[in-house]
């Protein structure tokens, strides 16, 4: 077992519920149907990556290695760039700035997740 991934993932799972609820009740009226689109798929796609950082510190007790370590870290990174880009360019377009190159971040987030998810397979292919 990685303990690392499993604190990891639940600390943004909780921060996935409460960003989920705060977009449910308090964005609503704040953003157009657009961001809060925007904003809504972060926080999915932060909840899914929850559960697949805590399969890869469960799993991590029975395939440990570089393999399965790289898996968790590119989990946590897609994490940050997909679902932070996503926050960042909603809260860029609710102040108006003209920052929309931030959503240019986003593509490399889901570079991570994949990559992530190639990294768990292979490692537990390697192990047999």
């Amino acid at each position: 077992m990685h303990k690392g991934f499993i604190k990891t993932a639940a600390l943004l799972g909780a921060l996935s519920v409460i960003l989920g609820a705060f977009a449910a009740h308090g964005l609503k009226k704040m953003l157009a149907a657009e961001e809060l689109q925007i904003f809504e798929t972060a926080v999915r796609y932060q909840f899914y990556h929850v559960f697949a950082l805590l399969a890869v510190g469960i799993l991590y007790a029975a395939f440990p290695g570089k393999l399965m370590a790289w898996a968790g870290k590119l989990f946590i990174t897609g994490t940050i760039l997909f679902s932070g880009s996503l926050y960042l360019l909603c809260y860029v377009k609710y102040l108006q700035l003209p920052l929309n190159w931030v959503g240019a971040i986003t593509p490399f987030g889901g570079a991570a997740f994949v990559a992530g998810w190639v990294l768990l397979f292979w490692a537990v292919i390697k192990r047999n």
